[in-house]
């Protein structure tokens, strides 16, 4: 991990999620350090998702307080919730790119809403965002109709890291994908992560990412954190939602390959 461990970048207390009498989150507690990678995990409906959206200001939580880069995001006008926006990049589970442009027009649109630089340039730090990620030079001029699903996972990273931001959330960044490719972008997170020192949060069920990527794992159940900690430190916890990313095969080879 880089940076302070003891900075918290992201502190969200008493977090209560409703959505009518469907209770998501109920006293949810948890911090986010600068410079980790933090994985959140869970099960179906556990509200992972819904707990990444409230981080960065798509959804207000029913009760509780979030405070981002010590910032209560609650308290901020349309101004500045902008300017708090732009320290971030988010990879969305379905790529959230636009079919109708480029990738390269998709990667650079930040830049033309929130910069000042000429239309050149800003194609130029598209095409090196790209290849960052580790896309063939050509890619920038396809749509993302064209692109197989692991091309499409790096391109939608590269648009998150246009504005070269602090924080970056990843919302199933290997979902769907093989097992070759998902290995592919496991590895590109990890060298995101030297390469920028970026504090990361991902929405993940990757068990090599969990294992092999993130410093460390929030496990969500029964509408809170059931267990934070190194999966080492997790794997002491006997509650059972916590053992079922240890107990099954799939689950053990996981362990096997990272410690191997």
């Amino acid at each position: 991990m880089d940076g302070d461990a003891n900075e918290v970048v992201i502190r969200m207390r008493g977090i209560a999620t409703r959505f009518g009498s469907h209770v998501v989150h109920e006293g949810l507690d948890l911090d986010v350090r600068r410079g980790e990678v933090l994985a959140i995990v869970g099960g179906s409906g556990s509200g992972k998702s819904v707990l990444m959206r409230e981080m960065i200001m798509l959804q207000k939580p029913s009760a509780g307080s979030v405070r981002v880069f010590d910032v209560d995001v609650a308290s901020l006008d349309d101004e500045a919730a902008l300017a708090l926006r732009r320290r971030w990049g988010v990879m969305f589970q379905r790529g959230g790119l636009f079919s109708a442009l480029t990738v390269r027009e998709n990667v650079g649109l930040p830049l033309r809403e929130y910069s000042e630089l000429d239309d050149a340039l800003i194609d130029a730090i598209a095409e090196w965002k790209l290849s960052l990620t580790g896309l063939a030079p050509d890619a920038g001029l396809k749509f993302p109709g064209e692109l197989s699903g692991g091309m499409l996972k790096r391109a939608s990273l590269a648009r998150a890291i246009a504005l070269d931001p602090e924080l970056l959330f990843l919302d199933e960044p290997t979902s769907g994908l093989d097992p070759a490719s998902s290995a592919g972008v496991d590895d590109l997170i990890r060298r995101m992560h030297t390469l920028y020192g970026l504090t990361i949060v991902v929405i993940t069920h990757d068990l090599d990412l969990m294992w092999q990527v993130c410093d460390r794992v929030a496990v969500l159940g029964e509408g809170r954190v059931l267990g934070v900690g190194t999966m080492q430190e997790l794997s002491h916890l006997d509650h059972p939602i916590v053992r079922g990313y240890f107990d099954d095969p799939r689950a053990r080879n996981a362990r096997a390959r990272a410690e191997g």
